[in-house]
């Protein structure tokens, strides 16, 4: 007789954080469906992919979350609505061990994404200062760096609101980026 495996609820790991009107939480099995179609939606990903991606591969990228928390103790939340609990978005840290120059590697990369439905609302700079208040306190001493093409006005302002400061221009994948650094956490 063989027994189906249980799936948790949500990655152990990864800590509640609340916000004024948010929920940060690990990832479930459920959040896919909208994490999928906000990974295929044009308007989302004009400044992260350039295009729209496939559902297999929203599945990998979903699917790379809790993996990312057990290896290196950090991630991306799932960012919920408060009240409701829908999803919304995803915002966090990563160490995608990119080949960029200047190397992200002593930094924190921050990195969000929301639902076309959430957008204009503060919601990610809500969402990246619970984040970052989190790292300071238990990533002591950490700095972090986020990559934002020129073009992407509505993020640059969430950084900047948040803290980070223009470093440089550079290309990642044959793409102009613009790199921002936080030198210390607050």
């Amino acid at each position: 007789m063989t027994t189906q495996p249980t799936h948790p609820l949500s990655t152990p790991s990864v800590p509640e954080l609340r916000t004024e009107r948010l929920l940060l939480r690990g990832y479930r099995l459920e959040d896919f469906e909208l994490f999928a179609s906000m990974q295929a939606d044009p308007v989302v990903m004009q400044h992260i992919t350039g295009k729209p991606i496939s559902r297999d591969d929203a599945w990998q990228k979903f699917a790379r979350t809790p993996g990312h928390w057990t290896l290196r103790g950090f991630g991306y939340w799932a960012v919920c609505d408060g009240e409701s609990g829908e999803f919304l978005g995803d915002a966090g840290f990563s160490n995608f061990e990119r080949t960029i120059e200047p190397s992200l590697q002593p930094y924190l990369e921050a990195g969000w994404a929301f639902r076309r439905t959430a957008h204009g609302r503060g919601l990610a700079t809500e969402a990246m200062r619970a984040a970052l208040s989190w790292a300071a306190q238990t990533l002591p001493g950490a700095q972090s760096a986020c990559m934002i093409t020129p073009e992407n006005v509505a993020s640059i302002r969430v950084a900047e609101k948040c803290g980070f400061q223009y470093w440089c221009n550079t290309s990642y994948r044959g793409t102009p980026v613009d790199l921002y650094r936080l030198e210390k956490l607050a």
